[in-house]
């Protein structure tokens, strides 16, 4: 068989992708009137490929053939086959924008994704390279928690020095029990203040339960001891009348070492619970409060003027945290953490009656 011949019949011949060169050459032949033919044996290439070459890389508004051009466009076309395919697929590419879109964080989507769409998954972190990535001209990044234009690293914290607390007869966080610090107990509350701006004195009372996240919003006037108290001890004691069991639903509140807080005996003895206080300038002592602030920032930024934020728009809001699942929570929403840890007691309850009831009925 003649060499020539073999050659050309060779298919483990690999293919090779058309060079700036050979563009050039192209569009100089065919300026010159060549044939696809003729340019195919010029530059040693099939004539298909000067075809294809010549139809898929022309400038279609003047239908005009550039090998500048036609190179950027070959190269945007490699790039974009080779880039997978955004969030595995249009279920959970769907499924992930419209969470966000919901104000979910990628950790709540990726736990609540399992139970919403048996058989799908996506880990947070691919979210997180979706949205500053591939998704970034939409904006995504404005839906997250703390709506960062640039994705930011995890830093440290100095730490200051202990001082003593300013608040007569104040009970140290030291002395609450251990079941409280491991949180294997329901019905301990954090709370803490929310402000707004510098010239509006009206505030926003945060309490947060620490085993279920269940949150409670409450707007005061001021911040004075005397109003923080008393609506304190209102909504708490609305949390307690829901119980239908002897268990109290409030057990102890922690707070940090502000004025408003002076007046906790009263709230003490009034809701027969027990109070304590973290070390000053140990904000993270009551993290799961200072959390959930950081939570509702989300909707009421900082400078805002509170004055104009109505009970309805926090009804609305204190509804909304909880039930927006939480990754802590294994994805159940707080509502359902907390109707759990209730009907636990309700069972518990029910059990010790029947336990009694066949002692002093036993079966003959």
């Amino acid at each position: 068989m003649p060499m020539n011949v073999a050659k050309k019949y060779n298919t483990k011949t690999k293919y090779k992708h058309l060079s700036l060169e050979e563009r050039v050459e192209i569009y100089s032949l065919k300026e010159q009137k060549y044939s696809y033919r003729k340019i195919a044996e010029r530059i040693d290439r099939d004539v298909g490929t000067i075809s294809r070459e010549l139809r898929r890389n022309r400038i279609y508004q003047y239908k005009q053939y550039k090998p500048t051009k036609a190179h950027e466009m070959y190269w945007k076309r490699a790039i974009s086959q080779r880039t997978k395919a955004p969030l595995k697929n249009p279920t959970v590419y769907l499924y992930v924008r419209t969470k966000l879109r919901n104000d979910w964080s990628p950790e709540q989507i990726a736990g609540r994704i399992v139970r919403d769409l048996p058989g799908e998954n996506i880990s947070p972190e691919t979210i997180y390279q979706y949205i500053y990535g591939k998704g970034k001209e939409y904006k995504l990044w404005r839906y997250l928690p703390k709506s960062h234009k640039k994705r930011r690293s995890k830093t440290g914290r100095k730490v200051r020095s202990k001082k003593q607390s300013r608040i007569p007869n104040a009970v140290s966080i030291d002395k609450r029990a251990n079941k409280v610090k491991t949180r294997r107990q329901a019905g301990h509350f954090e709370t803490d203040l929310m402000e707004g701006t510098r010239k509006s004195k009206t505030v926003v009372s945060v309490e947060v339960e620490r085993k279920t996240r269940y949150t409670l919003l409450t707007k005061l006037r001021n911040k004075k001891a005397e109003i923080k108290s008393k609506k304190v001890t209102k909504k708490l004691k609305m949390i307690k009348s829901l119980s239908k069991t002897r268990k109290p639903v409030v057990k102890t509140i922690t707070s940090d070492n502000g004025s408003e807080n002076t007046r906790h005996e009263e709230i003490s003895k009034e809701l027969e619970i027990k109070y304590y206080f973290c070390h000053p300038y140990h904000s993270w002592e009551k993290g799961t409060v200072e959390n959930t602030i950081g939570r509702v920032r989300r909707y009421i930024p900082k400078g805002s003027n509170l004055l104009y934020i109505t009970e309805e728009h926090l009804q609305w809001l204190e509804n909304k945290l909880n039930n927006t699942p939480r990754k802590c929570l294994d994805y159940l929403t707080p509502n359902e953490a907390m109707e759990r840890e209730t009907n636990k007691y309700k069972f518990r309850q029910y059990k010790k009656q029947k336990e009694a009831s066949v002692a002093l009925h036993p079966r003959m």
